[in-house]
C-alpha cells in the first residue's frame, strides 16, 4: 500500500503503571508527525533531530517489564512471517539497553487510539512495508523513556545521582558496586516521572548494541518451533463449531435456494446458514462440515453474474488502450516529441490476475455473547475489521474485541478493505442464533477461487530517441481495476483515480517528456486487492523491460543507458551500481547463458536485481543465480532483510515462471497448486544479497524485493536469446 500525509492524524500514547510491571507507550501530536528526519536521530536539540513538541502523557503501554525482567514489547503491527515483532522489539530493545534473552514481543489490542498506523491515517494496520518506518523513532523514544525511569528508580532507591548510573544487558548498576536487574525496579519505576520528548538522549549509531547486528536470534523462531505460537487453526475453544463455507462460483451470483437435508443428516453437522452469496455448514469438526458442504443442493441466481473470459476481458482491455485515459503524470511536451522522434519504439504488456496463496488460507474464530463479539485470527487492518464488524452487529467498535494472531504468510490478503472473511465469519455466527464459538475455514480451493486477487493489467508503451540515441519522450497507458475504489481506502485516491494502479510506470528515469495515463474499468466484479508489491508488480516488469529495449534500440549497454538516465537518482544509482559489480555485469559467459538487470524504488526502499539464466538445448530455461543489491536505510536487523530479501525472489520468481488466476466463461479455472504452479524447491536459484550502508531512517523490506525479479529474468532472457517477453507468466520455456 502506499502511504498518505502523515500529519493528519494525532496518535501515541506512552506512560507508566500497571501493578507490578512498568509500563510506557508515546503519544504523539500532529506537530510531530515527521517520522523520517533527513538524518538518524542524536537526541532532541541535536543535529539531526526532528522538530518536535513534547510528548503528552497517558498511562497505557508499548512495554511491560516483569518481576523476573522479562521484558515484553507490545507490537501494534501483525507478524506474519516478514520479522515485524523482531524489529521492533530491537529498537525498544537496544535504547533500553535489555538483555535480548529476556526481551519478548506480543500483539497490542485492537485499538486505533493508542496503537493506529500513521502510515494509514490513524487507523491500526499492517502493510506497505511500514512497519519499521512507521515505528522507528516511536520505540526508540519509548525504550529510552522506560530507561529514564528504570534508573530513577535505581537513584531514588540508592540515593545517588542518576548520571552515576549505568543499565547494560538488563543489569542498572552504579559504581559503588550497587545493582539491580529490571524486574527488581519496575514497582519503583512506575511511580517515576515519565520523561517528555524533550528529555530523551537518543543513542547515536555509535552506540547501538543490538540495531544493525544480524546475529540477533528471531523473537517469534522458538514458539514456532516448539508448537506454542498461536495462529487461527490452533484456537480451541468449550463448545466450538467449524464452519465450512460454499460459495457462489461465478462472481456477482447469489443464492436463489438451498437443500440441506444430506448435510443436515451427516453426523456432526449442527447447523446450516444462508449467507447473500454463500451457503456455511457448522459442525462439530472440520471433516463433518466439509462433507456437509459438498453435498449441499445450492440454486445460484446467476442473472447478474460476470460470465466474461480472461481473453475477452484482455482483448477489451487492449482496445480501451488505443485511447488516452486519465493523466495520472504529464511532463513536457510528449505529443510533439512522439512526433519529432528520430526512432520510435512500441511495446505492449499483459499481465493476468494473481491469487496470494498464503499456505495458511483464510480463517477466522468469532464468539457472539450478549455482550459484545470477541475475534481470534491474523489481523491485519484492525480498525476496519473492528468497524465493520460493528456495524454488522449492532455494537460500537470497542465492543469487539480482536485478538491478533500470528498468520501463516498474507502477501496482502488479510489486509481486505471489505474485511471479506472477518465480515462472512460474523454472519455465519450471527446467523446460526448458536451461543457458541464458530471457527470458519476455508479450503485452499476456497481461498483460490473465492480470493482477492491482484488485478489484471494491460500496459501500451511507446517511447522515442532523438538522433544523438537519447531517450527524449515516454508514453504508457494502463488500463485495469482499482483496489482502492468503493473501499474505506477509497480516501487515498488521487483527483479521481487509485494511484496505486500506476505507482513506478516510467520510473525513476529523468525523461524530458512523459506521459502516463490510466483506464480504470468500473462494471468489472471480480474482487481485488494489494498483492506484495502492489502496482509495482506490473509497472516494473513494464518499465524495466521496455527500459532494456530501449536500450538495445539505442545500441547502448542496459547498465550504462540507465545510469545515464539516474544521474540524479543517487540512491537508485548506487544499489544499480552495487548490483552490477557484484554480478560481474560484462563479464563472459558460456553461449546459452545471460544476465538481466532491473532496479526500482518502492516503499521507500532501493533495490537493484541482477539475475542470471541458463537455455537449455530442449528450449527449457533456469534462472541459476540473482544478486540483489538494497538501500532501505539503517538495517536494523540485517539477517530479516537478507531473508525478506530471498523471500521476495523466490514470490517473485513463482509468478514470473508459472502463476496466473484465469476465468473460463467468468469461473476461476485454477483451485489449488496443481494448477496454480508455485515454485518448486529445485527452482530456487543461489540468492546473493548486498546491503547497502546507509545512515537513513529505515524504510520496508517486505515487499521492495518483489518488483525488479521478473523483468531481471526477462531481460537475462533476451541476453540469452535475443527474443523479448511481453507477458506474464514467462512458463518455462525460453
Amino acid at each position: 500500500m502506499d502511504t498518505i500525509n502523515l500529519s493528519r492524524r494525532h496518535f501515541f500514547k506512552v506512560a507508566a503503571a500497571v501493578a507490578g510491571s512498568l509500563t510506557l507507550g508515546v503519544y504523539w501530536t500532529a506537530a510531530q508527525a515527521k517520522t523520517t528526519p533527513e538524518k538518524p536521530v542524536a537526541g532532541p536539540g541535536e543535529a539531526g533531530s526532528p522538530e518536535v513538541a513534547p510528548a503528552v502523557i497517558d498511562p497505557h503501554a508499548f512495554i511491560r517489564i516483569d518481576p523476573d525482567s522479562t521484558v515484553h514489547v507490545i507490537v501494534k503491527h501483525m507478524e506474519m512471517g516478514q520479522g515485524s515483532h523482531t524489529g521492533l522489539a530491537t529498537l525498544i530493545a537496544d535504547e533500553m539497553d535489555a538483555d535480548w534473552a529476556q526481551v519478548r514481543a506480543e500483539n497490542s489490542p485492537a485499538d486505533a487510539s493508542r496503537y493506529g498506523n500513521m502510515a494509514f491515517g490513524g487507523m491500526q494496520g499492517t502493510g506497505g512495508s511500514t512497519s519499521m518506518a512507521n515505528s522507528y523513532l516511536q520505540m526508540r523514544q519509548a525504550g529510552a523513556a522506560a530507561k529514564v525511569m528504570l534508573v530513577g528508580a535505581a537513584a531514588a532507591w540508592w540515593s545517588v545521582p542518576a548520571n552515576e548510573i549505568t543499565v547494560k544487558a538488563g543489569v542498572v548498576s552504579h559504581p559503588s558496586g550497587k545493582t539491580a536487574k529490571f524486574g527488581e525496579l519496575t514497582e519503583a519505576a512506575q511511580k517515576q516521572p515519565v520523561p517528555s520528548i524533550e528529555q530523551l538522549k537518543l543513542k547515536t549509531p555509535e552506540q547501538f548494541i543490538y540495531i544493525g547486528k544480524p546475529e540477533l536470534q528471531r523473537v517469534d523462531i522458538m514458539g514456532k518451533v516448539n508448537g506454542t505460537a498461536q495462529f487461527t487453526q490452533d484456537v480451541q475453544l468449550p463448545d466450538m463449531l467449524t464452519a465450512v463455507v460454499a460459495h457462489a462460483p461465478l462472481f456477482g451470483a447469489t443464492v436463489q435456494s438451498v437443500d440441506d437435508a444430506a448435510a443436515k443428516a451427516i453426523k456432526g453437522v449442527k447447523a446450516v446458514v444462508s449467507l447473500p452469496n454463500a451457503v456455511a455448514v457448522l459442525a462439530t469438526d472440520f471433516w463433518s462440515a466439509k462433507q456437509g458442504r459438498d453435498v449441499l443442493k445450492i440454486t445460484w441466481d446467476e442473472s447478474k453474474a460476470y460470465k466474461v473470459s480472461s481473453a475477452d476481458q484482455l482483448a477489451r482491455y487492449q482496445k480501451l488502450a488505443e485511447t488516452a485515459g486519465k493523466e495520472t503524470t504529464k511532463t513536457g511536451n510528449p505529443a510533439e516529441a512522439l512526433t519529432s522522434a528520430a526512432k520510435l519504439i512500441k511495446a505492449n504488456y499483459s499481465f493476468p490476475y494473481l491469487a496470494h496463496a498464503a499456505m495458511e488460507p483464510m480463517n477466522c474464530v468469532v464468539q457472539i455473547t450478549d455482550k459484545g463479539c470477541e475475534l481470534w485470527y491474523g489481523a491485519q487492518l484492525q480498525t476496519i475489521d473492528q468497524t465493520k464488524v460493528s456495524e454488522l452487529l449492532g455494537l460500537e467498535s470497542a465492543q469487539v474485541k480482536i485478538n491478533s494472531l500470528y498468520a501463516g504468510g498474507s502477501f496482502g490478503r488479510r489486509g481486505n478493505p471489505m474485511s471479506d472473511y472477518v465480515l462472512e465469519a460474523a454472519m455465519i455466527a450471527k446467523g446460526s442464533k448458536l451461543a457458541v464459538p464458530i471457527k470458519m475455514v476455508w479450503t485452499r480451493e476456497d481461498d483460490m477461487r473465492r480470493g482477492h486477487y491482484r488485478p489484471m493489467f494491460f500496459h501500451s508503451i511507446q517511447a522515442g530517441l532523438d538522433k544523438d540515441n537519447q531517450l527524449t519522450v515516454w508514453q504508457q497507458r494502463l488500463v485495469g481495476q482499482s483496489i482502492m475504489a468503493g473501499t474505506p481506502m477509497a480516501m487515498m485516491m488521487t483527483d479521481g483515480y487509485d494511484p496505486v494502479s500506476v505507482e513506478g510506470a516510467g520510473e525513476p528515469y529523468a525523461i524530458p517528456n512523459k506521459l502516463i495515463e490510466l483506464h480504470t474499468p468500473e462494471d468489472i466484479p471480480v474482487t481485488v486487492q494489494w498483492w506484495r508489491s502492489v502496482g509495482h508488480t506490473h509497472t516494473a516488469y513494464a518499465t524495466e523491460c521496455f527500459m532494456d529495449e530501449m536500450a538495445s534500440a539505442a545500441g547502448k549497454d542496459p547498465v550504462e543507458f540507465r545510469r545515464a538516465l539516474l544521474k540524479d537518482s543517487p540512491r537508485h544509482l548506487a544499489v544499480l551500481n552495487l548490483a552490477a559489480e557484484k554480478a560481474g555485469w560484462g563479464s563472459e559467459l558460456p553461449n546459452g547463458r545471460g544476465r538481466g538487470i532491473a532496479v526500482v524504488e518502492s516503499f521507500n526502499s532501493y533495490v537493484a536485481e541482477v539475475a542470471e539464466v541458463t537455455v537449455k538445448e530442449d528450449g527449457s530455461f533456469t534462472v541459476d543465480k540473482v544478486v540483489v543489491a538494497v538501500d532501505c536505510g539503517l538495517a536494523v536487523n540485517p539477517s530479516v532483510i537478507q531473508a525478506q530479501m530471498v523471500g521476495g525472489v523466490g514470490f517473485a520468481l513463482s509468478a514470473a515462471l508459472g502463476e496466473k488466476i484465469t476465468l473460463k466463461d467468468g469461473k476461476v479455472e485454477q483451485s489449488n497448486f496443481h494448477d496454480y504452479t508455485p515454485l518448486r524447491i529445485g527452482q530456487m536459484p543461489v540468492v546473493e544479497v548486498h546491503i547497502l550502508p546507509s545512515q537513513e531512517d529505515p524504510s520496508g523490506v517486505g515487499e521492495p524485493g518483489v518488483p525488479p525479479l521478473a523483468p531481471a529474468v526477462a531481460n537475462a532472457l533476451f541476453a540469452a536469446t535475443g527474443k523479448r517477453r511481453y507477458e506474464l507468466p514467462l512458463g518455462t520455456k525460453a
